[in-house]
């Protein structure tokens, strides 16, 4: 018996899984309701359908001013908004395995999955790790823009360095869990120390390229290579200041002329993190739009260079939407992505390579267990 019509459908367009959006906060800091068709941000299921996003990992970010006592709360808070959507709209399937997304988007649904971006959220203990896995996280990132007392950041001058033995233990937990280690916003002594202890597969689930954009946050192709070697994959970030250099000098300046008013938003949010970072994102992204915005083809160079340094089953797609300020022109939110796949197959990518870029590869690395 063949498949019905409609499965065949969905089965013939491509996978799209995003491996990272900061939506969360505003769902439970905004009580922003993305079952609905909202007048800003990036991302909701309306526009996931309209852009043909299929999956997502949805970032449980716990800011830097969440230390011990309330970081894990936070994370577990994030988690719950998550939980809470997929259990209470048919549309959307938690997901935490590649079999569980396919079989999401084979029903016509989207599949949120979680990772948590910020290591300080474990607070320093093992078992808080396994209880965010419990609860369908699947990876994590090691630091935020803050280090923390076990593992460095690429943007914390107070914590630059790299794995201490306890960081080590983290990682080697991960493993055994089968929970991804995510590279990106570590330093780059965490970066080699985490390549040197990892006996999995890594990612970097939102980073761009240091040879074509300084930003320190971006990966040097010998970085690049060593996620290839690894087995891994990184998820190109779509955040202009990470993609281009003139773009992030001129951005850089605006923030600090926009300061007064970013201070004065941050004072009105105060112990709201996310709808903070929501509302100073919004006054900058509209202020940046007189600067050189790169365009989508400098995003594509980016995903360009990661294919040529790493081969085409190691780049993936990680987004940030809802948690940046300014997309490549003419993007305006995820119901942008098929402009992206247009421009991809018009540099020559074969479908099959589309297809890896878009989601394939992230799944590859939620197939098999730890």
């Amino acid at each position: 018996m063949g498949l019905p019509l409609g499965l065949l459908l969905v089965l013939q367009q491509p996978l799209i899984l995003d491996g990272h959006i900061d939506t969360p906060q505003r769902m439970l800091d905004m009580r922003a309701d993305i079952t609905a068709r909202l007048p800003d941000g990036h991302v909701d299921l309306p526009r996931m359908r309209e852009g043909g996003l299929s999956a997502a990992f949805f970032s449980i970010w716990v800011d830097a001013r969440y230390g011990r006592g309330t970081a894990f709360r936070r994370a577990l808070n994030l988690i719950g908004a998550v939980r809470t959507l997929a259990d209470t709209n048919p549309d959307v399937e938690l997901a935490t395995t590649a079999d569980e997304v396919r079989g999401a988007v084979a029903r016509g649904h989207v599949a949120a999955l979680m990772g948590v971006e910020g290591g300080h959220a474990i607070e320093g203990s093992l078992e808080k790790l396994d209880s965010l896995y419990q609860l369908g996280v699947r990876y994590m990132t090691l630091t935020w823009n803050n280090g923390n007392e076990w593992a460095g950041s690429s943007t914390d001058a107070r914590r630059h360095g790299g794995l201490t033995a306890f960081g080590r233990r983290v990682v080697r937990r991960m493993n055994e869990l089968g929970m991804l280690v995510d590279v990106s916003h570590v330093s780059d002594s965490t970066f080699w120390d985490v390549l040197a202890t990892t006996t999995r597969p890594v990612i970097a689930s939102h980073s761009s390229c240091r040879a074509l954009a300084r930003h320190p946050r971006n990966l040097t192709d010998e970085q690049l290579r060593a996620i290839a070697k690894n087995g891994g994959m990184v998820g190109i970030n779509f955040y202009p200041v990470f993609l281009d250099d003139r773009f992030r000098e001129q951005y850089e300046e605006l923030r600090r002329r926009l300061k007064p008013e970013i201070d004065s938003i941050r004072a009105r949010y105060r112990g709201r993190p996310g709808e903070s970072a929501f509302e100073v994102d919004k006054l900058v992204g509209e202020r940046a739009a007189g600067l050189d915005v790169p365009t989508l083809d400098r995003l594509v160079e980016h995903i360009d260079h990661a294919v040529r340094v790493m081969g085409i089953d190691h780049v993936g797609l990680g987004s940030d939407f809802d948690g940046i300020s300014v997309l490549p022109r003419p993007m305006k939110d995820v119901t942008s992505l098929p402009e992206l796949v247009r421009a991809l197959e018009a540099r020559g990518y074969p479908d099959a390579d589309v297809r890896k870029i878009l989601g394939e590869n992230f799944l590859r690395l939620l197939t098999a267990g730890p």
